[in-house]
């Protein structure tokens, strides 16, 4: 718990051990944990404490506490002690001594994790503390570091220490998967069929229908009952498992929410034996439907993504993007004379008693409580035409506001005719402004707003209505000088009307709210009141976030009105959710326009056009666009900088509104830096000289000028006088701007061609849909329009476009995309990530509603219910749910027209959410992973899906593992696992090149032990592993040549100052750890410098794999046949991760009998090499991808030998064997047996062609040398060309041969003679008798089982055999007692599975 704390932070950490510095006594595993639960109750929150619970139950910590323990191992601890402290390196446990706190020697290094006590005195010495926390040891000693601490005199360092070893812990947060595996070559036909207890049911059931007709449902339900329950599997036809994805959906949706994700974990988890009884579900055709359409949203976004050329990796940060702001995220500016406000919170009387201070909107209050502030915080817009039958309605609820003291801020605008010549005798608009304004001066606006009450709701406002107010209120004037021609009350009457056109909010009347525009349907009187107490409640707690940014005497007013989201005009058209996107991917739609691009980039000097004849790829450019199908004009002025936001304006450019529209958009792209503008022509006549004087200009300037030129130029062009000249014969020339090229510039103009022209007619006309003459506005991709011949589109509607492009995408993809329009056009069709959500269909989906009244964490899944990926997600989200609060929805993506079983296997996710205890208060034995009620036909193989950094193997059972067949078992099937290593990952490169520097070797270890492990820096992305432990430890370059020719230039991600020469790394959890380094070469003088040679021991080196009992008793039996026949010292080394406790706990006693070594290798399979599933092909992957790296760097030369060889002969000549030059051998599969030509697939075919005469080998026996292999980076390159090849399902069947035979001409094979391997498939019985070794390969034709084929084949197999099972037995009383499980480090780390 204390580090849990520490994560929180260091203050809580100390606080959690000042409060628990003795708490020894007699307290059961359940009393102790229950009070420090209670102890940390007091620093954490109740989600806090939850996640508390569950990173104990994961055993989060211990690799931290253990990671202290090496560290306290290096001191080393003085004996006797169980708590010391280590003074600059001096150690002891007796406190009397205080002349150690006055050391002076060098300070010990201090790691990040370190917990150093606040206020310590950091020039003083450092006194580290090795306890365990509340011991009365731990006590003693740190209350004399208290007081040393409060003197100033010490720097205080507190590290875990335990003084004996505790007991094995059992770990959580892993898979296990029970897979079925093939018995293509077993002979025994062990399928089980239904009992005929159930058989006997069944039948049973029928009669009984037929008897009792009346039970019929109730005995159809038992049938279903009795066929479910049966744990036993049956074949399934290709149709029937067709739908078994969306028939598995279905079974979920139907259950109970509080059920759903129980039966979704129980039916990935069990599917083999569920899978019959689901074929009978059907599925609910709207549910089908929905998910359909749920997935047409997202394929649809990536298929367009992935058209853009974007990489995937990049596709995932796109979607984050937020590309559709709602309507009312915009504001217009509410700080205009034409507004008439009716009160002033700040200024009016009857607002005087309120507080003044912004801070009062901090002070606690009921919840839903209005909070009355005389700041005008809370501003409300009516814009209206006072003619209008529901403007009185609108009024009333204002009024009511006013009326009620809600702080408020009211204003009018007034949209009435503007003129001159009509007035309010005439028109009851006029009328209305006029007596507003009157009885404002006269009175007050409170006065004024009050006469609308005379109009009567649901009627129209009439000159007659006004007149009746002010005879009534104002007796002694005459009407006729208030509302007639005469009057000097016409304030605000063209005013309002301007506001109102200018702001472009729309059809009247409008309500705003601090300037956000209502939705037409919150206008409807009951709905604005609530809308707008909602409004007001939700704005006060931005403003709570921001009261320190404003000053009591601030205008709140200005404050409001100065956020990014106020822009000048507020466009309906712009803001609309509904919106067209025209798709820059699909370049299917643009055939038989132009097959040609430009690409137009600006420089100071001139404006090159060029033109490339390809369609194929859009340009990643910033300083161009690609259009398929019309030219696309734009200006840069660097070309360096990207702008996120592009416009293209479309019109006739030789009519009024075109021009003017052209005119608007270069005036806003003058005022900004994040705008490039293109100009498409839509013209409203035949093409000819006469109609296009104007956008021949246009296209002429931009051809031949420079960028700046152009746009000056352009600018005259648009103007009105301009055209209207042109118009009258004046000559083009009379409006060059200084600088421009005009002959130039007058050749391109009074070219006869206007086939450019004629091309923007056809995309206007066939891609945007738009008829002759119409005009449109397209923003990075969306198109605005067609608009409306009077429609105004200004210089502020081009500003709202790009507010709304950079507040949600455009900014973010600048920083890495340059073609940002075509990107943001496939973004845009749809609602991404957050908001994609909304656009799904609910009813394909379980919904989890969180605990009202409390924050809950809202959570999306998207799963198909039968992969593997829903049988952890169900067990996690189980666990997540009785964690924290969840909103939670799991949205079923399932595929359809299935041709196989998507799950062949059993699966558990081992996770808990919280520490099991038994009755008696002692830990429960688990968490493990259990697999009850299985079928008992299938051959099973067991296998681990642990995280990426950790390093396991099977410590205890007496099962093989590989081959569990459950009819020959007894009683049950355990298995342990341990956790042996963690992974150190990382990824290096040269400095200089930037590549991975070739054949680089690093070393792990202490400063006592400098090589514990050491590893080759691969090719591919720079990659390196090594196993370790939680501790500290040093990384080294090798010494030798690696420390030679280069140094580290830096690193990230480690515990040491980037600039170390050496790295300490500490691994204190169980996470990856990946780290980055750098290095840099050094200047090299002289000749090629030699590593020392080494005296190598004149040892054969052989590399095995096996899995499973039957494959171990065939490896003991090849070893025992290479040892009879060499003299020469023999070396095995094993892959670790497959071999059984059983095959690990013999070795030993086998090398002693015979006199051979042995090593244990292992290498995690890295986490960017394509993984493959499958137990076998993993373990021909480890044959072939890893021979660089698998073995320590001192072995040269490697012999393999698969397990069911047996040799005879001296393998010291194969070792000793000219390779000449090739980095490997092996050798080919024999042709002599003529009856399998038709099994020999490399004669035909692909590898025919491929092979080009070349042998196919064969990868049962091979010799490697080491030193050429990794040389000339051959494991770089198989395994560069595996993750090409291994994506495709159907490439490399025989993963350990394919890839060495495909790589043939990248990586030479040398052909070893034909009598070093022998294979009875293959070869002729009369080679049989030079053979030097004899493989048990599998026969396709007969499918013999191996033992039968290894009796009949090899003579002395039997022999060999007896002789390895006398040993076995010679040893059984001492050999098969030995069930206890060997510990890693800490209190032991377990992986436990029981079937």
């Amino acid at each position: 718990p204390s580090e849990f704390m520490a994560e929180e932070s260091q203050e809580k950490f100390w606080d959690f051990v000042e409060a628990n510095q003795n708490i020894e006594g007699e307290h059961d595993d359940q009393a102790y944990y229950d009070l420090i639960m209670k102890r940390a109750s007091a620093l954490l929150s109740s989600v806090q404490l939850n996640m508390l619970k569950f990173a104990l139950s994961l055993r989060a910590y211990s690799a931290t506490v253990h990671s202290f323990q090496q560290i306290a191992s290096t001191e080393p601890p003085p004996s006797e002690c169980s708590a010391f402290l280590s003074i600059h390196g001096e150690k002891t446990c007796d406190t009397e001594n205080t002349a150690l706190f006055l050391f002076s020697r060098t300070k010990p290094y201090l790691f990040k994790g370190d917990h150093k006590y606040p206020g310590s005195n950091p020039d003083a010495p450092v006194v580290i503390l090795y306890a365990q926390f509340g011991t009365a040891d731990f006590q003693k000693l740190h209350q004399v570091i208290l007081s040393k601490v409060n003197e100033g005199s010490v720097t205080y360092v507190l590290r875990h220490y335990l003084p004996s070893r505790g007991k094995k812990v059992y770990l959580s947060g892993y898979g296990v998967e029970l897979a079925i595996k093939s018995q293509e070559y077993k002979a025994k036909d062990d399928t089980q069929h239904l009992s005929h207890l159930t058989d006997a049911c069944i039948l049973s059931i029928f009669l009984t229908r037929t008897l009792y007709p009346e039970l019929k449902e109730q005995l159809k339900e038992l049938r279903k009952h009795l066929v479910e329950s049966t744990n036993e599997m049956a074949p399934l036809k290709v149709w029937q498992m067709q739908d078994l994805s969306f028939q598995t959906a279905a079974r979920i949706l139907a259950a109970p929410a509080v059920d759903a994700l129980n039966v979704m974990k129980d039916l990935s988890q069990n599917f083999p034996t569920k899978a019959r009884s689901i074929t009978k579900t059907v599925v609910n055709s709207e549910i089908r439907k929905e998910i359909g359409e749920n997935q047409k949203v997202d394929a649809r976004v990536m298929e367009g993504l992935r058209s853009l050329l974007i990489e995937t990796p990049f596709i995932h940060d796109i979607l984050k993007l937020n590309v559709q702001p709602s309507d009312s995220d915009y504001a217009v500016d509410i700080r205009s004379p034409a507004i008439s406000w009716i009160n002033n919170l700040e200024t009016d009387y009857r607002y005087s008693s309120w507080p003044s201070n912004v801070q009062e909107l901090l002070r606690p209050t009921f919840p839903g409580v209005i909070r009355q502030i005389r700041k005008n915080f809370h501003n409300l817009v009516i814009i209206l035409d006072p003619t209008q039958e529901n403007t009185v309605e609108l009024l009333s609820v204002a009024e009511m506001f006013y009326a009620n003291n809600i702080p408020l801020r009211i204003g009018l605008v007034f949209v009435v005719s503007d003129e001159d010549d009509i007035d309010g005798m005439q028109d009851a608009g006029v009328a209305l402004v006029r007596a507003y304004n009157y009885i404002t001066e006269e009175v007050d606006s409170q006065n004024a707003f009050e006469m609308y009450n005379r109009v009567p709701v649901g009627g129209r406002l009439s000159v007659g209505d006004v007149v009746k107010v002010l005879e009534k209120k104002f007796p002694y004037v005459e009407v006729s000088s208030v509302l007639g021609a005469d009057s000097s009350y016409d304030s605000n009457r063209k005013e309002g009307r301007a506001y109102y056109e200018q702001t472009g909010v729309g059809p009247l009347p409008v309500v705003m709210y601090n300037g956000i525009p209502y939705q037409r349907e919150q206008l409807d009187p009951d709905e604005l009141e609530t809308v707008t107490m909602q409004k007001i409640l939700e704005t006060t707690s931005f403003y709570q976030r921001a009261v320190y940014l404003l000053a009591t005497d601030h205008d709140v007013v200005d404050f409001i009105m100065n956020q990014p989201s106020v822009v000048p005009r507020i466009n309906p058209r712009v803001l609309s959710t509904s919106r067209t996107y025209l798709d820059l991917s699909d370049t299917s739609k643009y055939k038989g326009f132009l097959n040609f691009k430009f690409f137009f980039r600006s420089s100071s000097e001139t404006n090159v056009l060029s033109v490339t004849w390809t369609t194929s790829k859009l340009h990643h450019n910033c300083g161009c666009l690609f259009l398929p199908c019309v030219f696309l004009l734009l200006w840069l002025s660097d070309d360096a900088y990207i702008r996120p936001v592009t416009f293209w304006v479309v019109g006739d450019f030789d009519k009024p509104s075109g021009r003017q529209l052209l005119y608007d958009a270069i005036k806003h792209m003058k005022t900004s830096n994040n705008v490039r503008l293109g100009m498409i022509n839509n013209p409203s006549a035949d093409v000819s000289a006469e109609t296009t004087r104007v956008t021949r200009a246009i296209w002429s300037a931009m051809q031949t000028q420079t960028a700046n030129n152009a746009k000056n130029f352009i600018t005259k062009m648009a103007k009105e006088e301009t055209a209207a000249a042109l118009e009258k014969g004046v000559d083009v020339g009379e409006f060059a701007v200084g600088g421009m090229d005009l002959s130039l510039f007058k050749s391109a103009y009074e070219a006869p061609k206007f086939d450019f022209l004629l091309s923007h007619a056809a995309y206007c006309r066939d891609v945007l849909k738009l008829k002759k003459g119409q005009r449109a506005v397209i923003s990075n991709g969306r198109i605005i329009g067609p608009l409306e011949e009077a429609e105004v589109f200004n210089q502020d509607d081009f500003l709202l476009l790009e507010s709304i492009i950079l507040k949600t995408s455009g900014e973010s993809l600048q920083m890495n995309l340059s073609c940002v329009d075509a990107l943001l056009s496939i973004l845009n069709m749809f609602c991404l990530l957050d908001l994609l959500v909304d656009l799904l269909f609910v009813g394909s989906a379980v919904k989890i509603r969180p605990k009202e009244g409390d924050v809950y964490f809202d959570v999306v899944a998207v799963v198909d219910p039968v992969t593997r990926e829903a049988q952890k997600l169900a067990p996690l989200l189980l666990v997540m749910k009785q964690l924290v609060n969840v909103n939670l929805r799991v949205f079923m993506n399932c595929q359809s027209k299935l041709s196989e079983m998507p799950l062949k296997s059993f699966y558990r996710y081992v996770l808990e959410p919280e520490v099991a205890f038994q009755a008696d208060g002692s830990f429960s034995p688990g968490p493990m992973a259990k697999f009850l009620d299985m079928p008992h036909s299938p051959l099973f193989t067991l296998n681990l899906n642990t995280p990426e950094s950790w390093m396991v193997e099977s410590v205890h059972t007496r099962y093989d593992l590989d081959n569990i067949y459950l009819q020959e078992v007894e009683n049950i099937v355990a298995a342990e696992y341990e956790l042996e290593h963690l992974l150190l990952e990382g990824h290096c490169f040269d400095v200089s090149s930037g590549q991975p520097p070739r054949g680089l070797q690093f070393t792990l270890g202490t400063e006592s032990e400098p090589v514990i492990v050491d590893t080759i820096v691969m090719a591919n992305l720079g990659y390196f592993q090594l196993k370790a432990n939680p501790g500290a430890w040093i990384l080294k370059l090798r010494k030798g040549r690696s420390d030679e020719i280069y140094k580290i230039y830096s690193h990230d991600g480690t515990d040491s100052p980037a600039d170390s020469d050496d790295i300490v790394v500490v691994l204190n959890n169980f996470k990856s750890r990946i780290i980055k380094v750098k290095v840099g070469s050094l200047a090299m003088h002289g000749g090629k410098t030699e590593e020392p040679k080494q005296d190598k021991e004149d040892t054969i080196n052989i590399f095995s794999v096996a899995s499973g009992h039957l494959y171990e008793r065939f490896l003991r039996i090849m070893m025992l046949s290479v040892l009879k026949h060499t003299k020469t010292p023999v070396k095995f080394w094993f892959l670790k991760n497959y071999l059984s406790p059983t095959f690990k706990e013999f070795i030993p006693h086998m090398a002693k009998e015979y006199g051979f070594q042995y090593e244990l290798v292992q290498y995690k399979w890295p986490r960017w090499l394509h993984q493959q599933t499958e137990k076998q092909r993993i373990i021909w992957g480890y044959k072939i991808l890893f021979l660089d790296v698998l073995f320590p760097l001192a072995v040269d030369k490697i012999l393999f030998v698969d397990a069911d060889q047996i040799v005879r002969t001296d393998l010291k000549e194969l070792r000793d064997f000219d390779l000449e030059g090739a980095p490997y051998g092996y050798t080919p599969f024999c042709e002599s047996r003529r009856e399998m030509d038709g099994y020999r697939f490399w004669k035909s075919g692909y590898w025919a062609s491929h092979l080009a005469g070349r042998k196919y080998h064969i990868s049962a026996l091979y010799v490697v040398d080491l030193k050429k292999f990794r040389k000339i980076a051959a494991g770089d390159r198989l395994r560069g060309q595996y993750q090409g090849l291994s994506q495709d399902p159907n490439s490399l069947s025989n993963l350990d041969q394919d890839l060495p035979n495909n790589m043939i001409h990248q990586v030479p094979i040398k052909s070893l003679p034909q009598e070093w391997l022998w294979c009875e498939t293959w070869c002729d019985d009369s080679s049989k008798k030079s053979a030097k070794t004899i493989d048990l390969c599998n026969n396709p034709m007969t499918k013999e089982p191996k033992l039968q084929a290894a009796v009949r084949i090899v003579a002395e197999w039997t022999d060999y055999d007896q002789e390895i099972k006398r040993l076995q037995n010679g040893i059984a009383g001492s050999f098969w007692c030995l069930f206890a499980v060997r510990q890693t480090f800490g209190a032991g780390n377990t992986l436990h599975s029981l079937i």
